[in-house]
């Protein structure tokens, strides 16, 4: 379906009605901040919430709770009668609905599915509500410290394929004629999200997905000491390598996690693994 693009003063019909249909059948993506935040609201460590609240390797929101009148189940955190349970704490993607945001050349960008305004079919009645401005909407929502969180992981996100680059490129192990890395790079990029984490060593996994860090409020503080203590571990990792096979496969643990994170933040990991295999072909790897 063709996005149509928005601009900060387009004017749409974005007050809420308070239905809780967005709140029913939806998928909401969630990056380690966010679960963090969603668990400290729910009085949980980030690991009881994961397994409590969430599916897709702790990336996605679990959606099981009691169907509406469409028969959408809503979403677990989510109380009848009363609305979102976490309100305060909910990600992004709940304050950005039903808008989507993508970067491009280093600049945010926003638009919404389709060249209808989503809500008009499921909730009519906002048309007799105040329209307001991408612009206002965004400030309502507060949403810019949750973009923060969402452009810190993205950052971090290439940094670990930047290490796995470097791992196949600057060791030797490229000019041994390896072929396995890039091939392991692809499967990783067509697994789906579950499959991907059983790549994952259970402690990168942890590491990665549910950090034990103090629960800061500010996004980047946290996504800062998240990436400093997955950078002192890859320091360990590195010291450790002794033959080209465990350097091929920390190449592919390094990868498998910077496509988890892709997933947690929405973004095309399959995609991203294609564009990786071409960098890597272009300075010279095989495969």
């Amino acid at each position: 379906m063709q996005n149509t693009i928005l601009h900060s003063g387009d004017s749409l019909p974005l007050t809420c009605s308070r239905s809780g249909t967005c709140c029913h059948g939806n998928r909401v993506r969630l990056n380690p901040w966010e679960l963090m935040r969603l668990a400290q609201a729910k009085e949980l460590s980030s690991e009881e919430f994961r397994k409590k609240h969430t599916c897709e390797a702790g990336t996605v929101l679990l959606f099981n709770g009691l169907p509406n009148h469409t028969g959408k189940s809503s979403c677990g955190l989510y109380e009848v009668g009363k609305g979102c349970s976490v309100h305060p704490a909910r990600p992004l993607a709940c304050r950005l609905f039903p808008l989507g945001r993508e970067i491009q050349n280093g600049t945010a960008h926003y638009m919404h599915e389709g060249s209808d305004f989503p809500c008009l079919k499921e909730c009519p009645e906002v048309l007799n509500l105040p329209k307001l401005t991408v612009e206002d909407y965004l400030l309502g929502q507060e949403t810019q410290l949750f973009e923060n969180a969402q452009d810190g992981y993205l950052e971090l996100m290439q940094n670990l394929a930047d290490i796995s680059f470097e791992l196949l490129l600057d060791s030797g192990l490229s000019e041994s004629g390896d072929t396995e890395t890039l091939t392991s790079w692809r499967k990783l990029g067509s697994m789906d999200v579950t499959q991907l984490s059983k790549e994952i060593p259970t402690e990168w996994f942890d590491l990665l997905m549910i950090p034990e860090l103090e629960q800061h409020a500010e996004p980047m503080s946290f996504v800062q000491e998240h990436t400093e203590i997955l950078n002192g571990k890859i320091q360990e990792l590195s010291e450790s390598l002794s033959t080209l096979n465990s350097i091929r496969e920390a190449a592919k643990w390094m990868m498998a996690l910077g496509l988890l994170l892709a997933h947690a933040i929405g973004a095309d990991a399959k995609g991203l693994s294609e564009h990786w295999i071409e960098i890597a072909k272009s300075h010279g790897a095989q495969g």
